[in-house]
């Protein structure tokens, strides 16, 4: 019988793993776990249809699968939907529990296995909104309570425990930029600097809360949390000057200080010292503390103002609250720390808070000589060592000079640490070394300590020569009039404390210890009487009335709003927004091209899939197989689609479903596409939408730029001759149409000015006066804003299908194969019907077909962009470019329907009255863009080699048009622009056919 619970919760999990039909549904997945769990809020009770028995949900053996279907399954596809139901929350309860549920048991437990899941996944938009809002809402304390708090288990488990949760917290900022990989900004509360800061504030904050309970049990997993710390760079050596690096001590020492001194400062120091004696190992000890000797304030080296030796007091007091007693008995903890004091470079100033710090830690007379004794013997091996003496710079000289001096004032006179110095040899051999350095500087170091050591011990020595301003003699003077006094008999309550700082101590640091002010009595408040000349009876005075007018008019959001109203639309019914792409189809599926006895309800279907059609398409891009598996519906559905209910944006928002469908699903949705365009069953309106679906789904894959309009069409346009503004938008044509011709021209202009550059390089008279223009001093001109030509198609965490894998397979070789299927069939059909008379005859260029020149232009200049888009495949030259250059030539050279043939041919036109010229120009731009990608690939070598006689055809071709054109004979459709096309498209042909004869002409063997 206890299977049965835990089983229920199973069905639940295995439900959420499983598309869900509707939302009502889903809102009762979510709530009955939730509701077990004590966590779902008041007023989405309602929606728990069917609630799970008490004690259902273990939190460590159900929430992670329960999570990691959420975020798989249910976020990516129901998020906006939740989101409209106001419902997200719902969500959000399952990672990281609202306010409300923050003092519930549960809570906390949900927020640690959400870190563990969120982090063990792939992280997505979702994924890191709900790892923003765990960040500051769940702390580390919060978290380590949740786990030791509750005894649940024993104390090795929890141990276990928090040590993943640690791991997992601290993995979020790598796995975050991961993730996002410089596409978007991070949030602020996940970067880098800012997220570790905030865990060493909630660190410390934990010490707090653990030095009032009293709990050294707590001390191994504090002391983990702080050695992982240090392995993600949390205690760097010195002061961080970026914010992108993280510094304990430089976060929470502010806090630290006002601590220790205030309120109960000897059980959070004892917590401290449990904590820093508990390390794991000597080396994280070691980062610990030269990162807290980096973060104290700098103090002056040899200042005896009273504020200096007050702040010197404070610094040590702060490191000795921190540290506790280090004496040589605790040799571990000995070593690392002299180590650290004696073998780094620290500020001049201190010596003293060393010194002072190490005196404090020492109260007890005898082991205070002891301290002393262990440490002087440390330092005095370094100071009198023939390499200190001889190699060290003169800072390293005055600080450990600084350090030996100090320590011993420290000490009672003629005391036998001090006698036993003054007697060793090595003392005396250091003297000696000092004595014969050649820099006066480091001389007077050596002096100095002789003078002050015989002192000391009762003796007089004087080298004299200490007055003046050279070779180190201030630092001298200085130094010896701090050691008649020592900073640990400074009083902090004299009034002497309250002198000011000298400009050399920190100001951040620094503490004011004048007392503040009370602020003076608030001004009471007051009510002021009324009025002069007021009377009571002005009161029932009557008032002027504005005048009438009709109401106004509702204005469109009012209308929407009213549109809106439940109790208005009664018998209407709401068309769900599609999550899924098989309910996306469901709903373009059933409505289909023709219209149907619910209009209205069919049109709301319509509209509500093209609204998302793009948006949901992208989105399901990197989930799984729905994308695949539904995309060969996708394309039937969009392709076939009408717009017979007038919707706004109906043509735009179906191409950018058919783009965004090409590009996310080439592999099923361009064969599917390309089989589709070349049935008869479509419009030219819909073999357009094909089309540049195929060319700038391409180009998008190719990370290709998709030029907009360069001209306004508003500037160009009569005022007289347009319709209202709202007329003229909806029945202008249809921006894409315009599109690939515009990519077509930029296309062939780059190939013309290539050719262009490289032939020029051949005439000695503009190499001459280009070589003369190059010393010419550049006048003033307006430099240009860089106008946009990327469409704007950014879609997070989005990684297409590169072009180069699918190119050939998938849609160059498809295209040009069924159009060779395609011709043979219209053209067997129109040899049947010859001997019919008038309609019976059968025309493959008619109205709407593909043989038409509309189409077939479009059809030409869309093959161009994809074999452009395609040159860097492997087998371009091979494949690609021949076939593409025959078909070409034959579309451009041969009659393609019989009503071209059966035009008049004048023998002085050589067979070109019967083409069209957009078609004519189209069939040239192809082969421009075929002959320039070999020349710029291979130098045209395999062209000119291996397909020698078509590379002749092509020249005769283009040379026969160009003739035509140089005699003034027009074509058909031709004058204008058009007319300009070809004649730029044919001459560029015929330089690329020059460039290549030319290089290969001695190896090219025609076959014909």
């Amino acid at each position: 019988m206890d299977n049965v619970p835990h089983a229920e919760v199973r069905d639940v999990i295995n439900r959420l793993q499983r598309p869900v039909h509707d939302l009502t549904t889903l809102l009762s997945l979510l709530c009955s776990p939730l509701d077990d769990l004590g966590l779902l809020p008041p007023q989405y009770r309602k929606y728990n249809k069917t609630p799970l028995p008490v004690g259902s949900v273990n939190i460590q053996r159900h929430l992670p699968s329960l999570q990691r279907a959420l975020l798989k399954y249910i976020a990516p596809t129901w998020d906006t939907s939740l989101a409209e139901e106001k419902a997200s929350l719902l969500l959000d309860q399952y990672f990281c529990p609202d306010s409300f549920s923050f003092a519930y048991p549960s809570a906390g437990d949900v927020a640690v296995v959400a870190y563990a899941t969120i982090t063990s996944t792939s992280l997505t938009k979702y994924a890191i909104h709900l790892l923003t809002r765990l960040t500051s809402e769940y702390p580390m304390d919060r978290l380590h309570s949740a786990i030791f708090m509750a005894k649940k288990s024993d104390g090795a488990l929890r141990m276990l425990a928090w040590e993943d949760c640690v791991r997992s917290i601290l993995a979020v900022p790598a796995k975050v930029s991961n993730a996002i990989a410089g596409k978007i900004s991070i949030p602020v509360q996940l970067e880098h600097g800012t997220y570790y800061n905030n865990i060493c504030i909630r660190a410390e904050s934990l010490v707090a809360t653990l030095s009032g309970e009293n709990s050294r049990d707590a001390v191994p997993s504090v002391s983990y949390l702080l050695s992982k710390l240090v392995n993600v760079g949390a205690f760097p050596p010195t002061q961080p000057t970026s914010r992108s690096q993280p510094s304990f001590f430089q976060s929470t020492l502010p806090t630290i200080r006002d601590r220790l001194e205030s309120g109960s400062p000897s059980t959070y120091s004892n917590m401290w010292s449990f904590l820093f004696s508990g390390l794991p190992s000597t080396l994280i000890l070691c980062s610990v503390f030269t990162s807290l000797l980096g973060a104290i304030s700098p103090v002056h080296p040899t200042s005896v103002k009273m504020s200096q030796r007050t702040a010197v007091k404070q610094e040590a007091l702060m490191i000795s609250g921190i540290t506790g007693s280090v004496a040589p008995e605790r040799e571990e903890v000995w070593e690392s720390v002299i180590g650290i004091i004696l073998g780094k470079e620290w500020d001049p100033g201190h010596p003293r808070v060393l010194i002072y710090w190490l005196s404090n830690s020492s109260w007890h007379k005898s082991l205070h000589e002891k301290v002393f004794d262990a440490f002087l013997e440390q330092v005095l091996s370094i100071w009198s060592s023939p390499d200190h003496v001889k190699h060290s710079l003169l800072s390293r000289h005055r600080y450990m000079t600084s350090l030996f001096l100090i320590a011993i004032s420290y000490l009672p006179p003629s005391s036998e640490v001090t006698m036993s110095i003054s007697l060793s040899p090595l003392f005396i051999s250091g003297i000696g070394l000092y004595v014969g350095h050649l820099d006066p500087s480091v001389r007077r170091c050596g002096m100095l300590a002789a003078e002050f050591v015989a002192q000391r011990v009762g003796k007089k020595l004087d080298f004299g020569d200490w007055d003046g301003e050279d070779s180190g003699k201030p630092w001298a003077r200085e130094l010896r009039e701090l050691l008649k006094y020592r900073d640990v008999d400074v009083d902090t309550d004299s009034t002497g404390a309250s002198e000011d700082i000298d400009p050399l101590k920190n100001v951040e640091s620094s503490r004011n210890y004048e007392e503040i002010t009370a602020p003076g009595a608030r001004a009471r408040a007051t009510f002021s009487g009324p009025p002069s000349g007021y009377d009571s009876d002005d009161s029932i005075t009557g008032y002027a009335s504005a005048s009438s007018s009709p109401s106004a008019s509702p204005t469109p959001s009012e209308l929407a709003d009213i549109e809106k109203d439940p109790t208005l639309n009664v018998g209407a019914k709401k068309v769900p927004r599609p999550v899924y792409l098989a309910q996306l189809g469901d709903l373009l599926r059933n409505t289909g091209g023709a219209k149907s006895t619910n209009e209205p309800h069919d049109a709301d279907k319509i509209e509500m899939a093209l609204n998302y059609a793009e948006e949901l398409i992208r989105k399901k891009r990197n989930y799984g197989t729905e994308l695949e598996e539904n995309a060969v519906n996708l394309v039937y559905a969009l392709i076939g689609l009408q717009d017979n209910y007038e919707i706004d944006g109906f043509d735009q928002k179906r191409q950018d479903a058919l783009n965004a469908l090409i590009a996310c699903c080439p592999r099923k949705a361009a064969l599917t596409l390309i089989e589709e365009f070349f049935k008869n069953q479509y419009s030219t309106s819909q073999r357009y939408v094909a089309l540049n679906a195929l060319a700038l789904g391409a180009r998008e894959m190719a990370s290709l730029p998709l030029p907009p309009s360069q001209v306004d069409f508003g500037r160009i346009s009569f005022a007289s001759k347009r319709l209202p503004a709202p007329l003229h938008q909806q029945y202008l044509g249809s921006g894409e149409q315009h599109l690939i011709p515009m990519i077509m021209d930029d296309i062939s202009t780059n190939a013309i000015d290539r050719g262009k550059d490289a032939s020029a390089d051949k005439v000695p008279e503009i190499v001459r006066e280009r070589r003369l223009r190059v010393n010419k001093t550049p006048g003033i001109s307006l430099v240009s804003q860089p106008t946009a030509r990327v469409k704007p198609q950014t879609i997070l965490y989005q990684k297409l299908t590169p072009f180069i894998e699918v190119a050939t397979e998938y849609f160059i070789a498809p295209l040009i194969n069924h159009f060779w299927l395609f011709l043979r069939d219209e053209r067997t059909r129109e040899d049947r019907t010859a001997h019919q008379q008038g309609r019976q005859q059968y025309q493959g260029a008619g109205t709407g077909l593909i043989l038409n020149p509309v189409v077939l232009s479009h059809f030409l200049r869309t093959l161009a962009i994809l074999v452009h888009a395609g040159q860097n495949t492997p087998e371009w030259l091979a494949v690609v470019a021949p076939e593409a250059l025959e078909l070409a030539v034959t579309i451009g050279a041969q009659p393609v329907s019989r009503i071209e043939a059966d035009i008049e041919d004048d023998e002085e036109l050589g067979g070109q009255r019967g083409k069209e010229a957009s078609v004519l120009t189209a069939a040239l731009e192809l082969s421009l863009v075929v002959l320039d990608g070999c020349l710029e690939i291979d130098g045209g070598r395999i062209i000119g080699l291996e397909h020698t006689t078509l590379l002749l055809g092509v020249g005769e071709w283009a040379g026969g048009v160009f003739a035509q054109l140089e005699k003034g004979i027009k074509l058909q459709g031709g004058g204008g622009m058009h007319e300009t096309k070809l004649r730029r498209a044919v001459a560029g042909v015929l330089l690329k056919i020059d460039d290549l004869t030319s290089k290969w002409q001695r190896s090219m063997l025609d076959t014909r």
